[in-house]
């Protein structure tokens, strides 16, 4: 066989090995699902990030402090999301004024005209990455994404890592205020007596039935549809990774959820129901969903509200 045989060879088999994933529904970087459209959050894919290189702000937002100084993706600064939120008038979770996250995220090096990529541990904290997507781009950051599979699927493919922290960075964050899509415990009691908002709860069934939780009133939200945050990621090679916008976008409109609904989106604290809305107004582009910023927390706390019991 000649040099030049072989080097055709070699090149048929890359262009096969390249449409594999498209004639399976996907693109090499699982369909239409990794870049942010007209300026909202997106996912982006390993492959993306590992070419990206210095050309992003990157945060690692695994919750244990330990796994970021064992081994971290390379520049990655390391955030707690619980220093994103507080108690206000002693109800937990609760967002804090746009000029605290202006310091914190100049702090973290993040600046206005430079991507900003996330990621969490990506096995069970997704909800983490979301969270951060979502109150980053509510203060006006325009290119936001999270890293699809996040620091497991990084590993497990082999990607390099490191134990070094980024390099300083001068603080260029200005602070343009939060407007952040929420909804007020006023709001949902409207919704509960109307049929106008979808409420959606995006905690798991035992939780939405009552029969787990941690708060002072066990149950739901009257009229509530329990889509479980974890309902939209799946487990391919090996890694949990986001389902297709196709495959998204059937299993809410199986329960309802649709584009022309006005949605509030709820759970614990805030972090479960960030993935849901991250799905729906970032990944399929509904126009109306926001956040019921109290969450169950706030709800179960007061007795004149109702609770329902069951998983109907």
């Amino acid at each position: 066989m000649t040099h030049r045989t072989r080097n055709l060879l070699s090149a048929v088999v890359t262009c096969l090995v390249a449409l594999l994933p498209a004639c399976a529904g996907r693109s090499p970087v699982a369909g239409n699902r990794v870049a942010p459209v007209e300026g909202r959050p997106g996912l982006i894919a390993t492959e993306a990030l590992g070419a990206r290189g210095a050309h992003a702000t990157i945060l690692d937002v695994r919750p244990e402090w330990t796994d970021y100084l064992q081994n971290h993706i390379p520049g990655a600064a390391w955030l707690n999301i619980e220093t994103l939120r507080a108690s206000d008038h002693g109800l937990p979770f609760q967002l804090l004024p746009g000029e605290t996250y202006a310091m914190l995220f100049s702090r973290l090096g993040v600046q206005r005209d430079q991507p900003v990529i996330i990621y969490s541990a990506g096995e069970t904290r997704d909800i983490d990455a979301t969270y951060v997507a979502w109150l980053l781009s509510s203060l006006g950051q325009s290119q936001v994404s999270v890293l699809d599979g996040g620091f497991a699927k990084w590993v497990f493919e082999g990607r390099r890592v490191d134990q070094r922290y980024p390099e300083a960075r001068v603080p260029d964050f200005p602070n343009r205020g939060l407007a952040a899509e929420i909804a007020t415990l006023t709001d949902v009691r409207a919704a509960t007596e109307s049929h106008n908002v979808l409420l959606v709860d995006a905690r798991n069934p035992q939780q939405f039935a009552g029969a787990a939780g941690a708060q002072i009133r066990r149950g739901h939200i009257p009229g509530a549809v329990n889509h479980p945050w974890t309902t939209d990621l799946e487990k391919r090679d090996f890694a949990l990774v986001w389902k297709t916008q196709a495959e998204l976008k059937a299993s809410y409109s199986t329960q309802g959820i649709t584009a022309d609904r006005d949605i509030i989106v709820y759970c614990n604290t805030g972090t479960e129901a960030s993935h849901v809305y991250f799905a729906l107004r970032y990944l399929l582009g509904y126009p109306r969903v926001r956040i019921y910023a109290g969450a169950w927390s706030e709800w179960a706390a007061h007795d004149e509200v109702p609770v329902v019991i069951g998983e109907n």
